[in-house]
Order: structure tokens, then sequence, then C-alpha cells
């Protein structure tokens, strides 16, 4: 696909043979000006370009309103966890669609933005809950001012995590992900169990302050959003649908397993890998890459690859990668994850 072609200076330079609107990068070291990029995948658009081609009747992304595939089981399984405000505890192979549920569900039920908190082995409880930013607060206490200027409320230095935020009193519940909670502290499960069983958590900075203080406006998780805490507690209206993925790292103690859901998402068969690819790319595509679906399909048996793998290969085969078989496109973009692949 490429051959060395001579610069001026003598010396040679891997370029393309045939110059085509694929073709973004030649490596040719000549600065160009005029480049154009193509839309992204509609899995990897952000910001205004999320919304990009949003139907004007529903205003709702295409790829929003049909972009997840799940079975009826599972699907039973979601709306008991809605019914009983009971937390899901999702499990499956990386890139089975565990995170993605989360969206899933928010898009579906109009519930805003999904609030996540991605825990890694030095999450607490407290991350989660809030933070509150003494030093920050004693640095501007010492500030000189005027007698006419009001030093900032306390409100200011208190900023609502993930989990704090979506136990804010609201008319709808917000919907959190707490993503691969295994990787945590072995106690964080249990720290869990009282606010995920009251529904509830304080702020003692809040909780302290004299009775000429009984509400605080604070800072949330969501961009530019604020909340009123009163008398230092916060109490939801309406529990949170809570999604908690798990890679089986470790398992999780009885008394938490006993008040979660399971629900394990087993890798997607033949016929929905075709309806996910479908539902993102159009059904005009699955004539094209059949033979890509069956490819993926066999090596996938071995074991260590994720659907999102197979979207990325279809997408650039769309796109104007032409090789000379479909094993050599998934060797492109399809590798392992699972070690020694």
């Amino acid at each position: 696909m490429s051959q060395a072609e001579p610069h001026s200076d003598g010396s040679n330079t891997s370029a393309p043979a045939e110059e085509t609107p694929w073709q973004i990068f030649r490596g040719t070291g000549e600065k160009r000006t005029d480049v154009s990029f193509p839309a992204a995948p509609p899995w990897r658009r952000f910001g205004a370009a999320r919304t990009a081609g949003v139907d004007e009747e529903n205003e709702t992304p295409p790829d929003h309103r049909t972009g997840y595939v799940i079975g009826r089981p599972e699907i039973e399984v979601v709306n008991a966890a809605l019914h009983l405000r009971r937390p899901l505890l999702v499990t499956g192979h990386p890139g089975v669609g565990k995170t993605s549920l989360a969206q899933a569900i928010a898009d579906e039920l109009d519930l805003g933005k999904v609030l996540r908190w991605s825990v890694n082995s030095r999450s607490t409880l407290q991350d989660a809950l809030y933070r509150y930013d003494a030093i920050g607060r004693l640095q501007e206490s010492n500030l000189p001012r005027t007698d006419s200027q009001v030093p900032p409320s306390i409100g200011d230095f208190v900023r609502l995590g993930p989990l704090g935020t979506a136990l804010v009193p609201a008319d709808k519940p917000r919907v959190l992900l707490i993503d691969e909670l295994d990787k945590g502290d072995v106690d964080l499960p249990n720290d869990l169990l009282t606010v995920f069983e009251e529904g509830s958590f304080e702020i003692p900075e809040l909780s302290r302050l004299p009775e000429t203080q009984p509400n605080v406006e604070v800072f949330t998780a969501d961009h530019g959003g604020r909340a009123t805490v009163e008398r230092g507690y916060i109490t939801c209206t309406q529990f949170p649908v809570v999604v908690i993925t798990s890679n089986g790292e470790r398992d999780f103690p009885p008394a938490f397993r006993r008040r979660c859901l399971p629900l394990h998402l087993a890798d997607p068969s033949d016929t929905q890998l075709k309806d996910i690819i479908s539902h993102h790319l159009g059904e005009d595509v699955l004539a094209a890459v059949g033979d890509l679906v069956e490819t993926f399909m066999a090596r996938r048996a071995v074991g260590g690859l994720a659907t999102d793998q197979l979207l990325n290969a279809v997408f650039l085969r769309l796109g104007g990668n032409r090789l000379d078989d479909p094993e050599g496109l998934l060797k492109t973009v399809l590798h392992r994850l699972n070690a020694g692949g």
C-alpha cells in the first residue's frame, strides 16, 4: 500500500502509492493546510458533534435512540431494579456494554446526564459524596477586604461528588454509574451499604453551622450545577438508578450482593452483532461487512475481543480502507485483550 518516493534531497520516504480521501495522513512530511477531517464514528462523538444530525421532531440523536442492543431477559432485570430501587451489579467481559447500559437507561428514560464514579484502588466513599476545600476557605478568609466586601459562603468550598449529586432531591432519579467497583478497596462495598439503605448522608462541615445558616448552596458534580443543603443533610426524594460494573476481579461481601440485582451481560450473538452494527451505521452496511462479522466471531471464540473493536473494523471498511482480506483488516484494529493475545 506504500512505495518509496525520493525527496529533493535524494532521501527516500514511504508514501501512499495513490492519494485518496481516506489518507488523511500521507507520511510525506509536507505541511498541508487544506486537510478536511471526516465525520467521527457515532460512538466517538463529543460535545456539539454528539448531537449532530438530531431528529428535529423527536429532538434525540438517532444513534441514542437505537444504539444499544440488549436481550429480553436482561431488560427484565433492569426493570426489576427500577421498580425495587435497587442497584444493578453488572458483570461481563470487557467491551460487552456494561458501562453503556447506564447511558442507554438515561437516554431512553430522559434522566439527564449520567453521573460517573470511576473507582480505583485509592477511591473512598468520601470522594463520591462530597469534598470540602478547607485550605481554600482558610486562604480566602485571610484575604484583605473592605467593609463592603462580603466573604464567600462556606458552600463555595463544598462540591458534591457523583454519588452525592445523585442523592440531591429531584422530581426524577439520576443515573449513577459506579464503574469497576472491584478495583476499589475491599471495604468500599460495605461503606456504600448505609448510603444505599438510607438514601441520605451528612456533611458535618455544614451541619455544625449556627441556626442562622440553615440552608447552604453548594456545587454539584454537574457543570455549573448548584444544590441547596438543609441543616447539613442531603436526602433523596427519588433513589438514583445505580449501575455498578465489575470485571470479576474479586467477589463482593454477601451483605452487599444481597442489596443488588445481579445482571450478567453475555457476549453478543451473531444476530445481536448485526443489530448493533445496523443501529449504529445503518442496515444497508450489513451486506458489505458480513465477512468481518464471521471472522470476528471465529476469532472471538478463542477469547479476548470486544464488540466495539468490530464496530471499529466495520467503520474503517466503510471509510474506504480496502485490504486484501477481512483477516488483514481485523489484525489492524482487533487485538486480543487478554494476556498473551
